[in-house]
């Protein structure tokens, strides 16, 4: 658990003591914890692991114990369709060098209502089918099919299907930003029967 604890804040970009303020620790408990040299109550591992987005649970887990490393179409976590948008993970959580989506746009659907900005890291789209509009800080830009655009997650964005037929997008972000409330909202689909 320690290197796992180590590797989460390295990945969400926080120090020591940003993690201690955020938890309600030390800077030099944490280091401990971090080198395996002190243990920590559930309470305080619980709000560690709320701070990186995660569960307790996988804190201790290892994506290499036993985890199908293949993630089926039919098993995507995915959000409710809102603006007429399908948005899918395709990241393991916990999140830890980066995170992707894929969303799936009806016709005129969206990111929403708003342009959004979501902490500072990079965040790269690619369009995978179709042709979006991206609202990106006060400009816009026409992308078809296989054009892709980076920029940083602290500029005001929107994607917007402009085309006249369903649009797929896929978005990457490094380091992650997405909470655990955010990602809490992603639902598993049911193994399908074989």
């Amino acid at each position: 658990m320690s290197e796992r604890l180590r590797r989460l804040r390295k990945a969400n970009g926080l120090s020591l003591r940003q993690l201690a303020d955020a938890t309600g620790t030390s800077a030099s408990f944490l280091s401990q914890l971090e080198r395996g040299l002190s243990g920590a109550s559930t309470s305080t591992l619980i709000r560690i692991a709320n701070c990186f987005g995660t569960s307790i649970s996988e804190l201790f887990s290892s994506p290499e114990s036993g985890q199908d490393p293949v993630l089926r179409r039919q098993l995507r976590p995915s959000l409710p369709v809102m603006n007429g948008q399908r948005k899918m993970l395709l990241s393991r959580r916990p999140l830890t060098h980066f995170e992707t989506y894929i969303a799936e746009f009806d016709i005129g659907g969206s990111s929403g209502d708003d342009a959004y900005t979501h902490g500072d890291s990079q965040e790269m789209i690619l369009v995978l089918r179709g042709q979006v509009e991206l609202d990106l800080g006060g400009e816009s830009h026409v992308l078809d099919e296989g054009d892709s655009v980076e920029y940083a997650t602290s500029v005001p964005h929107r994607v917007i299907n402009i085309g006249d037929g369903p649009a797929e997008v896929l978005f990457m972000i490094s380091p992650p930003t997405s909470t655990g409330t955010y990602l809490s909202e992603f639902r598993n689909k049911p193994r399908p029967i074989a």
